[in-house]
């Protein structure tokens, strides 16, 4: 019956302006919530199949969900753990409780925002008990090549605030200058000196004293210097020594020419590195190639250590962590170094607005929402990660307000609908009388 059609429409009218009125309840509620994703409520329209020209209202339906593509605005905090994500991505947490629990494998979940801070574990965790994950970096800083599409490599991010750090040092860069007029006959011959520290095993400090002999020829000029390496470590034990001559071509002058091993230790021209047994293992000597503008040179009549260089560092204390735009997590030490301790992988899903809502601002992944895969930050469709910041709402109260007032005129039409088919029924039941 078209009147009886009337009536269900208007209560199907009534039911999804309730349902638009829970939504914008709750983005107003959260308009003060970081990382907030606002809900929509979206109408559609239900046609029943007329029969001999005779109308059938249908009524509406309703579908619910989340903007969960729309970002909302950055703003600056004090925390280097406070994280968001430029642009599209999310950032991969599990639940506190999956961790205490002891188990290898977490559950994923995701959020576009956190203020993750260390608690009595060192674990990174927000207020609401979101455990933040991330790949481990290796004992030298390097992230090895995880899997993409599955978050079994994925460990909780943790920092100890008490940890020592200490980096060997494996590997030096001599750009030294030596006078070519060392080499000329009639000068002295003495040799000329460098002490250089390196960091061992354990972090202590240890001297290589390195030496420049040149060969002083009885006429013209040798170009020829003989190099030797020892180790303090070692009691000043010789562990390297090489003869290096340098090319006094119009094109080549003041350039390594060639570089022959002596008694101890090894050249690679390839590379132009020299290794030596030091005393916390083989430590690698950048002298440079022949004809190569970097490491030892021979010009003028001046000695000048110009840029020497080394990897590895004393033992430090924790005294800050940062995260930078690729998701490196930085462990910085108050001996001035640092080191990356874990990368956090930006995750993204085909269709994001597909993800399952879950508590505390966080999603999961679900049939609508497609399969995810973790990128590095910044590459492909993801943002960059961005430490202290955290994610506004987006929530714009003005707008919600203004539908807050259409779906209360809207609802209050449905509402007359019924009425006015009630006053309708009742006069067909008064032609009886």
């Amino acid at each position: 019956m078209t009147i009886s059609s009337s009536l269900n429409a208007g209560v199907t009218g009534l039911n999804v302006n309730a349902s638009r009125l829970a939504t914008i309840s709750d983005n107003i509620a959260n308009s003060s919530t970081f990382g907030y994703k606002r809900s929509t409520a979206d109408f559609h329209s239900m046609v029943l199949n007329p029969s001999r020209g005779a109308y059938s209202a249908g009524g509406v339906r309703v579908t619910t969900g989340r903007e969960v593509e729309q970002s909302g605005t950055l703003i600056t905090t004090s925390n280097p753990t406070d994280l968001s994500v430029t642009g599209r991505g999310m950032l991969p947490i599990t639940t506190a409780t999956a961790v205490a629990g002891g188990s290898t494998e977490f559950p994923l979940h995701m959020t576009s925002t956190g203020s993750f801070r260390a608690d009595a574990d060192g674990i990174l965790r927000t207020a609401g008990g979101q455990v933040l994950l991330g790949w481990p970096a290796d004992a030298d800083g390097v992230v090895a090549g995880f899997p993409r599409d599955t978050a079994g490599g994925l460990v909780p991010v943790r920092v100890d605030g008490n940890q020592f750090q200490g980096d060997a040092t494996t590997r030096i860069s001599l750009g030294v200058n030596l006078p070519a007029t060392d080499t000329a006959a009639g000068a002295s011959g003495a040799p000329r000196e460098v002490a250089l520290e390196y960091f061992g095993n354990l972090g202590q400090s240890e001297t290589l004293d390195i030496s420049f002999e040149p060969r002083v020829p009885a006429t013209g000029s040798s170009n020829e210097w003989t190099l030797r390496i020892r180790d303090g470590a070692q009691n000043d034990d010789l562990v390297g020594e090489f003869t290096v001559t340098f090319d006094d071509s119009r094109e080549h002058g003041g350039k390594i020419a060639s570089v022959t091993p002596g008694s101890v230790g090894a050249y690679d021209p390839g590379t132009g590195l020299v290794t030596v047994a030091a005393g916390s293992g083989p430590l690698e000597l950048e002298i440079g190639r022949p004809q190569d503008t970097q490491g030892l040179s021979q010009l003028s009549d001046t000695f000048a250590p110009l840029a020497i260089t080394k990897n590895g560092s004393p033992v430090g204390n924790l005294a800050a962590v940062e995260v930078d735009e690729r998701g490196m997590l930085n462990a910085i030490y108050d001996s001035g170094v640092s080191k990356t301790l874990y990368q956090i992988p930006v995750v993204d899903v085909p269709n994001p607005n597909g993800l399952k809502p879950m508590s505390n601002q966080s999603y999961q992944v679900s049939s609508e929402s497609g399969a995810f895969y973790l990128w590095d930050a910044g590459d492909g469709p993801v943002g960059d990660v961005v430490g202290f910041s955290r994610e506004e709402s987006t929530t714009d109260v003005a707008a919600e307000l203004t539908q807050l007032i259409q779906t209360q005129r809207a609802y209050s039409s449905n509402a007359k609908v019924i009425q006015t088919v009630d006053e309708m029924l009742q006069e067909t039941t008064n032609i009886k009388r």
